[in-house]
């Protein structure tokens, strides 16, 4: 039997970045797009490459980029550091494993490092599909905690829950990383959101803006760590615009949601350097008039539009700057 585990991409709608420095958040989940990993009983234990751990490119220069972004590895050590923590956490609980062998594949549609949250995609189909063919139960409010030390502990990747929640709780969710909740318990709360309708929310990005994710939050973590007092005052009032988008949320108050994203990345450029290709992404599509914020950390931006007539706007603007833009598909139809 092929045991089959997805994860969704996903985007942050309101208050990141602040889930990594005791913040609230909102995200959404985007099943336009997934990580899919596939495992089955074999006599050895195998891990077989996807395409983006290959060695085959176009030109050395193709290959030379992808070195910078991804470093040595590609998704193989997302794979091997998954497996060793499931391993981890199962010792550590007094879980008795059977020692089965297997081999796992997998393969992803997700945009790569456009802030759209692929690496934790491909890390939590991983740990889904560890848990069907151990047949383990992880609580879920556990699972997210699990998933972050993947890369944070294993990799020495910086990240922060937010990513992990949404991927494993799905559609909606809110999120309020309290420092006390967070320091006693080594988890958020989170709560799922089901407005009665959905609000229109686009999503837009240019693959050709990768960047690795942790690099824009190496110094906003020496100047959070060190008490600057620009950086203390924009996590507390990520805070409060995520208490007051929930309520928009879930009032279909679009107006107050839309001004309070865009309030969101307007904070985020005092405390966090922008590439100006990034900044432009966010300049053009407000230049229709939608909304617009960062759905990670740069190279995607999400916001809300008004009509049919300003998604075509929105639309072409952006396609001259060679973005893709999409109608998020956040519930399962």
């Amino acid at each position: 039997m092929i045991i089959t585990a997805e994860a969704y991409a996903r985007a942050g709608l309101i208050g990141n970045p602040s889930d990594g420095y005791f913040g609230k958040t909102i995200s959404i989940l985007i099943r336009n797009f997934r990580a899919t990993v596939q495992l089955w009983e074999s006599p050895g234990f195998e891990i077989q490459p996807s395409s983006g751990d290959l060695g085959q490119f176009p030109a050395i220069g193709d290959f030379l980029r992808d070195l910078r972004l991804h470093g040595y590895y590609g998704g193989m050590r997302l794979i091997k550091a998954a497996i060793k923590k499931f391993h981890d956490y199962c010792q550590q609980n007094g879980i008795s494993l059977h020692t089965r062998n297997f081999t796992l594949s997998y393969t992803t549609d997700i945009p790569r490092l456009v802030g759209l949250a692929g690496s934790s995609a491909i890390v939590t189909a991983t740990i889904r599909a560890m848990m069907q063919f151990y047949k383990v139960q992880i609580p879920k409010h556990l699972l997210p905690s699990i998933i972050l030390s993947v890369e944070k502990d294993e990799l020495g990747i910086s990240a922060g829950l937010q990513d992990r929640v949404i991927q494993v709780y799905e559609g909606i969710v809110y999120m309020d990383f309290e420092r006390s909740q967070l320091e006693q318990h080594g988890y958020g709360m989170y709560e799922p959101l089901n407005p009665p309708k959905l609000p229109p929310l686009y999503v837009a990005y240019d693959p050709a803006r990768a960047e690795v994710s942790d690099i824009p939050h190496r110094n906003l973590r020496d100047l959070f760590n060190r008490g600057d007092p620009t950086v203390l005052a924009a996590m507390k009032r990520f805070r409060e615009i995520t208490d007051i988008g929930r309520e928009s949320l879930l009032n279909g108050d679009w107006e107050t949601l839309a001004r309070v994203m865009d309030e969101n990345f307007d904070i985020r450029r005092t405390i966090m350097n922008i590439a100006p290709e990034n900044l432009r992404m966010v300049q053009v599509a407000r230049s229709t008039g939608a909304s617009a914020k960062f759905a990670g950390s740069g190279g995607a931006i999400v916001g809300l539009y008004k009509d049919g007539r300003q998604y075509q706007q929105l639309s072409d603007a952006l396609a001259e700057i060679r973005c893709t833009v999409l109608r998020p598909l956040i519930v399962e139809p």
